[in-house]
Formats: C-alpha cells, sequence, structure tokens
C-alpha cells in the first residue's frame, strides 16, 4: 500500500542543494509526526528530521543546520530542503510518520517507497 508520493531525488554535486516532497495518499501532513529517515545499503536507518502536528522539529546532528523540514497545507505537502549536500548525505531518503518526532523516530505508522540521493561528483 502506498502512502505516498514522494519525489525529488537525484544526483548533485557535492555542495549542492535538493529538495524532496511527500503527499499523504490517504490523511494531513498533520496527522501524525511526519519525517524523513534514510539509510544505505548494508548500514543503519537513521532518522533525519520530523516535524510533529504543532510544527515543532527535530534535526539529527549530521543535517542541522543544512536540511530544512517545511510543509505546505495548502497542497497537503511536506519538503525537505537540502543544502551544502556532502556524499555522507548518500541515502534512500524515505518519508514516514510516527508516533513521536524526535531520535527515537523511525518511521513505524506509515512509509513510503523512498527516493535515492546521490551526492557525487
Amino acid at each position: 500500500q502506498v502512502h505516498f508520493v514522494e519525489s525529488g531525488g537525484g544526483l548533485v554535486q557535492p555542495g549542492g542543494s535538493l529538495t524532496l516532497s511527500c503527499a499523504p495518499s490517504a490523511f494531513t501532513t498533520e496527522a501524525f509526526a511526519i519525517g524523513w529517515f534514510r539509510q544505505v545499503p548494508g548500514g543503519h536507518q537513521e532518522g533525519v528530521v520530523c516535524i510533529t502536528q504543532r510544527n515543532d522539529t527535530y534535526y539529527a546532528d549530521s543535517v542541522r543546520g543544512r536540511f530544512t523540514i517545511y510543509r505546505d497545507i495548502s497542497k497537503n505537502t511536506l519538503y525537505l530542503q537540502m543544502n551544502n549536500l556532502t556524499p555522507a548525505d548518500t541515502a534512500v531518503y524515505t518519508c514516514a510518520t510516527d508516533s513521536i518526532c524526535g531520535s527515537a523516530f523511525t518511521g513505524a505508522l506509515h512509509w513510503g517507497q523512498g527516493t535515492q540521493v546521490t551526492v557525487s561528483s
């Protein structure tokens, strides 16, 4: 079951920017804590960023200051602006919801198919 329409991944050079988008198909972006986790093949899953129903945000230390999460309520779409990307940001980014937003965000409730972000020269 597809919970989200995700887009925005791709290949970018180090120092570049990308914007990911995530549109839930069956609920609003305000229904749950929502955000992205990322994972590399053979690596662990990392909760990158999330936003609560009250617009409180969490950013992993690895992305704080470079990534920004925001939503457009009129479009029921969540966005992740990623700036100053480095090769360490290369991963599959998956939009997801959880009952909590913070370092324990794992996207346990709903999740999308993910989109590949590759940072390479």
